[in-house]
């Protein structure tokens, strides 16, 4: 928790302000994605080009998070049902998640189940997405917010009342020992470069930085309208959210059921053996579990549908407004590649697939395109610049400290973080040292799919620019 406090207003907040700038400022200029704001920022032709990671980064996000997404409706879906009631070890409820993934012959026949809950997910995402801004989005976010705050504290509100589950046999395994767990500091993991690590990675994600969706979204705020109120709303809202309902919900109520050292191990295992594993033996154990599993996976699921949304939005304006495609075509073609490329994620999931493409476009991604945005911005395109493009028409006074943060301390973070990631995981991750000789195929599958999505996108931004170029001809 203190390095995610720290990495947070180092990086998250300053992050949060420069994107919201360099959207703004690329929007004026009939920009909507990162290309086109690159370009306008720094007067090189290669500026573009590396724009086009950030339609990359979030395109292949969308790939494989709309999979994860679907999970969660099934889950929802199995919850009311009971369909996974009866399955109380660990072993059990791993082998139900891994039949649903289609890994492990179970509970489930076949891979249908999890198939159809991910045509629907896909289907409520083109058709949030192919209402537009104001009619899908903004709707969506409307509905879909406040029901995940409601649905929140109610399951808060059920966990802090859960008390001590078993007293005569585990009197120390309570909520109480939960809450010590994540609030009781141990100062001996500060030194720990991977603890840091992790929670910048974490801030990239929750505040989805490094994507370009902040400033898709910032294309649209008028000229004079207060980005610096809105960017800090943006980030502190979205932070407490998750520290007080993310941190108050599954590790508490899993201490109190398992113990501390058991769920540190379920943890350790990835998010995923705590949410999909782990609960649902918990809900089982509860008056109304079948109800209240359904309320936190629909909660995961609102969360996921909103940023999934937000992922395609990068692409649609790069489409919209570089190749002049309309809304709804634009549309169409996300939709049809994302389900043309998540079936490589749905078939090969037990073999990496999905791991590859979530760690480098997932994880060594975002830091890389936040690497050049600072740089970009703070240091080619002027801090003086970017300053008055975070300022202009701000009701609140943003401190002249996060001039200094933004242009130093935030870039200085970012290399942090590259150096270490070389000097301790490059070059084994790069020629994959630990990966099994049986899943190198598939993993190397995923990388030529990138490859693929990158070479086209970056083909389709010099298509854009030269199309410019020839009509600025025409026009002389």
């Amino acid at each position: 928790m203190i390095p995610y406090v720290v990495a947070f207003f180092f990086l998250g907040l300053p992050l949060m302000w420069l994107e919201w700038g360099m959207g703004r400022y690329g929007g004026r200029l009939g920009h909507g994605s990162i290309p086109g704001m690159f370009d306008a920022m720094w007067n090189n032709p290669i500026a573009k080009y590396i724009g086009s990671a950030g339609l990359f980064i979030s395109s292949v996000i969308l790939i494989y998070y709309t999979y994860i997404e679907s999970w969660t409706l099934g889950f929802s879906f199995f919850s009311l049902t009971k369909a996974y009631f009866g399955e109380t070890t660990f072993s059990s409820m791993g082998n139900f998640l891994a039949s649903y993934q289609g890994i492990e012959k179970g509970y489930f026949s076949s891979i249908l189940p999890a198939y159809i809950f991910l045509l629907i997910t896909i289907g409520l995402n083109i058709w949030v997405l192919y209402r537009g801004i104001s009619k899908g989005i903004e709707t969506l976010a409307k509905i879909a917010m406040p029901l995940l705050i409601i649905f929140a504290t109610i399951l808060l509100i059920r966990v802090i009342t859960i008390g001590t589950p078993d007293p005569v046999n585990h009197p120390d395994w309570n909520v109480k020992s939960g809450f010590a767990f994540l609030w009781n500091p141990d100062f001996s993991r500060l030194s720990s470069a991977s603890v840091w690590l992790a929670a910048a990675g974490q801030i990239f994600f929750t505040l989805s930085l490094g994507l370009g969706c902040i400033q898709a979204y910032a294309s649209y705020v008028k000229e004079n309208e207060d980005i610096a109120l809105g960017g800090l709303s943006t980030a502190s809202i979205n932070e407490s959210v998750e520290i007080i309902f993310g941190g108050g919900i599954a590790i508490p109520i899993a201490v109190a059921f398992f113990g501390v050292t058991v769920t540190q191990q379920i943890a350790s295992g990835g998010a995923f053996n705590l949410g999909f594993i782990s609960l649902p033996i918990i809900f089982q154990k509860i008056p109304l579990g079948g109800f209240f599993g359904f309320l936190w996976f629909l909660l995961l699921f609102f969360a996921g549908i909103t940023s999934s949304v937000a992922l395609a939005q990068p692409l649609i304006s790069f489409l919209k407004d570089e190749l002049n495609l309309s809304h709804g075509k634009a549309t169409v073609v996300i939709g049809i590649g994302t389900i043309i490329c998540v079936q490589f994620v749905v078939f090969f999931l037990a073999h990496g697939f999905l791991d590859e493409l979530d760690y480098w476009a997932g994880t060594f991604g975002l830091a890389f395109l936040a690497l050049f945005e600072v740089i970009i911005f703070a240091w080619i395109f002027g801090m003086k610049k970017g300053w008055e493009e975070i300022t202009r028409g701000a009701e609140i006074k943003v401190p002249k400290v996060f001039y200094y943060i933004i242009k130093y301390v935030t870039p200085a973070y970012l290399l942090f973080i590259f150096v270490n990631w070389i000097i301790r995981d490059a070059v084994p991750i790069l020629l994959m040292k630990n990966v099994g000789e049986a899943d190198l195929p598939y993993r190397w599958g995923a990388r030529i799919l990138m490859i693929v999505l990158l070479g086209t996108l970056m083909l389709l931004v010099r298509l854009a620019w030269k199309r410019k170029t020839n009509r600025a001809e025409n026009r002389r």
